[in-house]
């Protein structure tokens, strides 16, 4: 474990939190209730995600994403029995019956699914919801939404490795025009995560950069 990039990663997202907390008090609204680190699954980059988020800082959040997998039951319980232990948070990418199979927090969508999070949000009272945005095009509909993952906003490795960084400027131009937490993913890591200051983003979301930084 690289101890001194995972205390970096959990002090700038912690930061990031509290500063886009005080502006949503600032403004009158609150979006208190999501992790400020998410470690998002990669079926090739993190094969073994258990692992990982047995070793995230307390209270941080996982997105399972499993893509089809013949053994996603049980990798998402064990994901479940991991970020139970951490007090973490658990959601599941797009598959509403295995977040409540294996007792989820609720969902992570792909941008093309942004307009169901309404209707699960209505079946789903209690359960959070975040969705992905590349920021391409308008800002889509947020009704039902708790969060979105905007990315990839540094150059970034894995579906993201042929896609032109956002940058800060468009990030911190989102920050200011949507009403909801947004987190940075893409190529953050320890290096370059202190650049997020001031950008109005929530927190970081992130794949290869917090396995490395965490552990296997």
């Amino acid at each position: 474990m690289n101890r001194s990039d995972a205390d970096t990663l959990w002090r700038i997202a912690g930061c990031l939190a509290r500063d886009a907390a005080k502006v949503s008090r600032a403004r009158g609204r609150a979006h208190l209730n999501m992790p400020p680190l998410l470690f998002f699954t990669d079926p090739e980059r993190t094969p073994e995600p258990w692992t990982v988020a047995e070793r995230l800082p307390v209270g941080s959040g996982v997105v399972y994403r499993h893509f089809g997998a013949p053994d996603a039951r049980d990798t998402a319980l064990r994901l479940r029995d991991a970020t139970a232990k951490r007090d973490g948070l658990l959601l599941i990418g797009l598959d509403e019956d295995l977040a409540h199979e294996v007792g989820a927090d609720g969902l992570h969508l792909p941008e093309r699914a942004i307009s169901e999070a309404a209707g699960i949000a209505e079946r789903q009272p209690n359960w959070r919801i975040t969705a992905a945005f590349h920021a391409r095009t308008p800002a889509p509909t947020l009704t039902g939404l708790d969060a979105l993952i905007v990315s990839p906003v540094f150059p970034a490795g894995g579906a993201s490795a042929s896609s032109l960084p956002l940058g800060l400027p468009r990030l911190t131009a989102l920050t200011r025009e949507l009403d909801l937490p947004i987190y940075a993913l893409g190529g953050v890591d320890a290096k370059n995560a202190p650049e997020l200051e001031g950008s109005g983003a929530y927190g970081i979301a992130g794949v290869g950069s917090i396995r490395a930084a965490i552990g296997p």
